[in-house]
């Protein structure tokens, strides 16, 4: 019998997931299917109990599921739990255990890339489950400073209050995403994150967004990195491109966070090249 893995999200039918982790299946000779599973903020307390009743043996978690599934596992690991969002699920023999790949999948993607993350002066665009595994995983990688912005600032302050004692000697601090508040961070800043929603395809404000970002302000020799991937170029990764900066989109953090995901519930390497190339495709 196959096993099963999947992805939980909403929406969930756009994910890359499948095609991604179907090839790795394949490459290693594993009998195994993954699937979409959609589920409603609603109902996030009965997927997770169906997971274990039907012997999922592993899930992927996105938006907007990351933080709420964890009440509902076994166990989270500590590290998922610093983060306070998990994005894979793991079935150890009657038990669901949460992990968080985001963190240091981001930092192999941004390696891969070519940016130094030790010392970096980092701005994060959100305050979800993408952004908090952003912050802890660069400053355990050595980012010196990051601010966290957000639409609403207790939002962002709620997540500095979270995350200081883990994050620690990086200094953490609050901003909100008016054009003001961001014009004094964006100067000091030599990597940007965009962490939120607000540049996927189907946002009906995407280019709006963008716009409203003074991206000329930041250093020329600054990062920037959207997590979505669709589409691959945002808005966002557009307007940086045009001033001559370094851009790194979302695919690089798909890659290697379901690489980990991979290896954690197959105890396998992940066919990383292969893996790598299914992304690639269009």
């Amino acid at each position: 019998m196959s096993a099963t893995y999947g992805i939980l999200g909403w929406p969930v039918e756009h994910s890359r997931s499948p095609a991604l982790h179907g090839a790795a299946f394949r490459a290693r000779g594993l009998d195994a299917q993954y699937v979409c599973f959609p589920v409603h903020p609603d109902d996030v307390a009965d997927a997770v109990r169906g997971l274990k009743a039907l012997g999922v043996r592993g899930a992927n978690v996105t938006v907007p599921h990351k933080e709420a599934v964890i009440p509902w596992l076994d166990t989270v690991t500590p590290e998922a739990r610093a983060i306070g969002a998990v994005n894979t699920i793991v079935r150890e023999v009657d038990k669901l255990v949460g992990h968080n790949t985001d963190a240091p999948g981001l930092a192999r993607s941004l390696d891969d890339a070519g940016v130094e993350l030790s010392g970096a002066r980092v701005l994060v665009l959100g305050a979800g489950g993408a952004a908090r595994a952003s912050v802890v995983g660069l400053a355990r990688r050595g980012a010196s400073r990051v601010v966290i912005a957000a639409r609403r600032l207790e939002q962002a302050q709620q997540l500095v209050q979270d995350l200081t004692a883990t994050c620690a000697p990086c200094v953490l601090s609050a901003a909100d995403m008016s054009r003001e508040s961001l014009t004094r961070e964006l100067r000091e800043t030599t990597l940007l994150v965009q962490s939120t929603s607000a540049t996927l395809a189907s946002s009906p404000d995407a280019a709006g967004f963008a716009a409203s970002l003074a991206i000329e302000l930041l250093p020329t020799q600054a990062t920037v990195v959207d997590l979505v991937y669709r589409p691959r170029e945002t808005t966002v990764l557009a307007r940086a491109r045009e001033r001559g900066l370094r851009t790194v989109d979302g695919l690089g953090m798909l890659l290697h966070q379901g690489a980990l995901s991979f290896e954690l519930w197959t105890h396998l390497p992940a066919p990383l090249e292969i893996m790598r190339a299914t992304l690639e495709l269009p």
